[in-house]
């Protein structure tokens, strides 16, 4: 999951809390049923954006992906791949078990990302439900309760209004379900599904530049589940030129 904003950190740390002794299709079925409160959450608050142009990129790169990430599923069950794209200032992305993803619109217009860049991001995401990182030693009944607390917490955020976290939230930002090594696997192999997809993976880095240009997370490595972007960087050069002869051998 990439986290962006701050304020929204605890947010983006609970998504994808599931108990680690469930079986995939339970998991992906409690994914689902949460996955679909957040999108009719963002429905009745007039923040799900089907129609700007922000949005149709966004679902195109998203359309072009799939069918590539269909491929590399290994996780024994079938994903139905859902995107929700959400209006809101925010700069956040996350995806759900089982191939449920959300986008936030701040993330693309905010950043200015090109098509290639929205691809590094999806990639990533998708990344993380393809490795079942949401498969944490969690309580599948507090997950859906999350999902709840959430969709509140970003409607409220993109309409201004300011939303304290509540504790239980606040102790899952600090208990951080992603750790570091799962941030980096999502990197690594986003990247190599971004350039299967048709997406230059030369692009990563440059993303990472421009998050460190706006103070996303560079140089607190050690402080967060997410490598810092010096260091996401030179990983993601490591393993460029594989990626690049795998993007130009399509």
């Amino acid at each position: 999951m990439l986290k962006f904003n701050k304020k929204l950190s605890a947010l983006s740390l609970t998504i994808g809390l599931l108990v680690a002794c469930a079986d995939s299709a339970q998991v992906n079925q409690e994914a689902a049923a949460s996955y679909a409160q957040v999108v009719q959450e963002a429905k009745v608050k007039g923040m799900l954006d089907t129609s700007s142009a922000t949005s149709q990129r966004i679902q195109n790169v998203f359309r072009t992906m799939v069918p590539y990430a269909t491929k590399e599923n290994l996780t024994g069950q079938r994903f139905n791949w859902q995107i929700a794209v959400v209006k809101s200032k925010e700069l956040n992305a996350w995806a759900m078990p089982g191939g449920k993803m959300m986008f936030y619109t701040g993330l693309v217009d905010t950043l200015k990302l090109t098509d290639d860049e929205i691809a590094v991001v999806m990639g990533h995401e998708m990344a993380h439900a393809l490795k079942e990182h949401g498969k944490q030693s969690r309580n599948v009944g507090l997950f859906t309760g999350i999902i709840g607390v959430a969709a509140d917490i970003a409607a409220s955020a993109a309409l201004g209004v300011n939303t304290r976290l509540g504790s239980s939230v606040a102790d899952l930002g600090v208990n951080k379900p992603f750790s570091r090594s799962n941030e980096t696997e999502a990197d690594e192999v986003g990247l190599f599904l971004m350039a299967r997809s048709g997406y230059n993976p030369q692009s990563a880095p440059h993303l990472w530049e421009k998050m460190q240009k706006m103070g996303g997370g560079g140089g607190i490595s050690l402080l967060s589940t997410h490598p810092s972007d010096e260091s996401r960087q030179a990983n993601l050069q490591r393993l460029m030129p594989d990626a690049l002869k795998v993007y130009h051998a399509r």
